[in-house]
Parts: structure tokens; C-alpha cells; sequence
């Protein structure tokens, strides 16, 4: 970011953010440059103005140190994710030594569902904050509560100390979601990015009591191949190929460990006992051929899977509530996603109970 644009604080930035995207549509157009089409897809208008601001503004996450990168995400999440989403109430919790925040609808009954959410930012940055108001928008518009987990960090904690983290934030949300007034029976898991994969790999580790559904954004589930995406898209779109190198460096930085069903799930043999999954990938994203190759092995294996590839959009869109429509709209479906799959949950659930 330029000396200029760190000069102001968040507030303003956010501010002129949203005045260009109130702008004329020609204007925008003139802004953002030529349309951008890649492997048969177009970039969505407001993704490319987005970027295009981004540069404009000496936007700029390339790797240096993980402090460095988690205020870089700070400031970029602070930019996009809109005013803070009302008609929540928020509390800190504990999970075993896991620190978690609780969000619940207001007037929302006891014995609701609860989602348990794994941040992104590559096992090396994000936090509570970074993913607050996406949680809150979830919690608000799925009409359940949601429990998100501030798992331990890279390189401080490589792995699988994040992994471990995320199964002991599970457990805890199963055996305490009374206290939660939310239904033990109904636990689902979901994560963007390094969540995401923090999330299927707690999901096929889960042991007895298993999640009723996983929701996913974006995720990262296979440190072993290069597939084409990731040579499609490794420059210019928010994550980049170097990026994806630095992020495994500091979280993996064994070989052997790559391998590891708890990093790389889609190596997994057997998958077939993960619930039913939503996972949406970004067209631009270098990781988006790996979640649909995740996808593509659930199917296979006779897991109930949707796949949903947002064909104009970049990696990290679900962080983007504040500026555009586009991105809303595509966080929107998945929670649309997750009210179904949670409601078949509970049909699935009487139907057992009375048999």
C-alpha cells in the first residue's frame, strides 16, 4: 500500500471505495480498463474495478513477513467488508484453550443449528476480526449461530497445530452447544480458503459425532500438485502462485507433511463419510481447480455435493459485503445453500428418531 493511502485512515478509504462504485457505469468501465477474459470466462465488472482499485491504490500483499501480511489483511478486510452488520449479539468464548466468538441472531430460539467457521488467510494471518462481519452475515441471514475459531497461526505454530486446533474447537462446540442453546445434533462446519480446508479435514477426522454439513468457500485441500489454474491465475488476482509458496513455506515447511490427509484432504482414500457439502470456487482463483477436484471425489465416493463455480470472481470475494453487489450476492447463495442442507438435517434426523 503507498505512503499516501496508509496515511488515511480506514474509514475514508472505505469511503472513496464505495463512492467509485456508486459511480456512472461508464465511468467504472473507464476505471476498471478492458474486459478481462481468461479460460473462457469474463471477469466480473465490479471484480475488475475492485483490482483495479486495489493497484491503483499501491494495494499490494506480496509476501514479506507474517506481521507484515496480517496488517496487510487487516487494512484490505477493513476496506470491504462494509459497516458492521447490526441485530447480532456477539460474546467471547473458550474453547478448551481455542479462543471463539459466538454469534447469535437476535430472537433467534433455542435448539437453533450452529455453524462452526475456520477464517481464511493461508494458516498465517486472519482472526476473529478479519471474518466478524462475514460471520455475523451468516449467523444474520442463515438464521443460526455461528462459532468462529481463532486456531493458532503459522510459522509461530506450523503444522498441524492449526488442525489440531480446529478438531478441539469442534469438539467443544459438540459437547457445549446446549450452553450455546444451540441443537448438539445440528453442528455444521464451513471455512474460505485455509478454513475451508480446516474444515473438511475436521470433518473426516470427526470421530463419532459427525458434522451435518460443511460449507465451503474457496478451499485449499491439496499442497501436493500445480494444477492449471493455478498457472491461469498466479498473478493479478488478489492470491497469487508466490503467494500460495510463501503461505505453505510458513505453515508446512516439510515436504512430507504435504502429503498428510490433514493438509492435503483430497488425498484422503475414503470420503465417503462427509456430509453433505456446499463448495463454491472463484473462476479467477489459482485455487479453484483443486476445490473442484475435492468436488468431483465427494461425488464420486456418493457424498451429496453441490458445486458452485463463480466463474467472474476472484479468490476472497466472501469478505467483500461492503462495496458491489456481485459478492453479496454470491456469499448470499451459499448461505441459501446452508438453510437447506441444515433443514434436510433435521428432517434427516426426525426421520431417524422415528424409525
Amino acid at each position: 500500500m503507498s505512503k499516501f493511502a496508509e496515511s488515511l485512515l480506514p474509514g475514508a478509504l472505505a469511503g472513496a471505495l464505495r463512492f467509485a462504485f456508486g459511480l456512472p457505469a461508464p465511468l467504472r468501465r473507464l476505471i476498471a480498463g478492458r474486459p478481462i477474459t481468461l479460460d473462457g470466462q469474463r471477469l466480473h465488472p465490479e471484480a475488475q474495478l475492485l483490482l483495479r482499485l486495489g493497484q491503483l491504490g499501491g494495494g499490494d500483499r506480496r509476501a514479506t513477513t507474517p506481521a507484515a501480511d496480517r496488517s496487510a489483511l487487516a487494512r484490505s478486510t477493513a476496506l470491504v467488508s462494509g459497516p458492521v452488520i447490526g441485530g447480532v449479539a456477539v460474546r467471547a468464548v473458550d474453547m478448551a484453550g481455542v479462543r471463539g466468538r459466538c454469534y447469535t441472531p437476535r430472537g433467534l430460539a433455542e435448539g437453533s443449528p450452529l455453524l462452526v467457521f475456520y477464517h481464511g488467510g493461508g494458516w498465517v494471518s486472519g482472526d476473529l476480526d478479519s471474518h466478524d462481519n462475514l460471520c455475523r452475515y451468516l449467523a444474520a441471514q442463515a438464521g443460526v449461530r455461528v462459532l468462529s475459531a481463532d486456531y493458532r497461526l503459522a510459522p509461530e505454530h506450523p503444522f498441524p497445530a492449526a488442525a489440531d486446533d480446529a478438531a478441539t474447537a469442534y469438539r467443544w462446540a459438540v459437547e457445549h452447544a446446549a450452553e450455546l442453546r444451540a441443537d448438539p445434533a445440528r453442528v455444521a462446519l464451513g471455512g474460505d480458503s485455509a478454513g475451508g480446508n480446516l474444515a473438511a479435514v475436521t470433518a473426516l477426522h470427526a470421530g463419532a459425532v459427525k458434522p451435518v454439513f460443511l460449507l465451503l468457500f474457496y478451499p485449499a485441500v491439496d499442497a501436493t500438485a500445480r494444477r492449471r489454474s493455478r498457472e491461469l491465475f498466479g498473478d493479478g488476482f488478489f492470491l497469487t502462485d508466490r503467494k500460495m509458496d510463501w503461505f505453505l513455506d510458513h505453515y508446512a515447511p516439510s515436504p512430507d507433511a504435504h502429503r498428510d490427509p490433514r493438509l492435503s484432504v483430497l488425498l484422503a482414500e475414503d470420503l465417503s463419510g462427509l456430509p453433505p457439502t456446499y463448495l463454491a470456487t472463484a473462476g479467477f482463483d489459482p485455487l479453484r481447480d483443486e476445490g473442484e477436484a475435492f468436488a468431483a471425489k465427494l461425488a464420486e465416493q456418493g457424498v451429496p455435493v453441490v458445486l458452485r463455480r463463480h466463474e467472474g470472481l476472484f479468490h476472497g470475494y466472501a469478505n467483500v459485503l461492503g462495496v458491489g453487489g456481485v459478492f453479496r450476492e454470491a456469499v448470499a447463495e451459499a448461505v441459501g445453500a446452508l438453510r437447506t442442507g441444515l433443514a434436510l438435517a433435521n428432517t434427516r434426523q426426525g426421520v431417524g428418531e422415528t424409525a
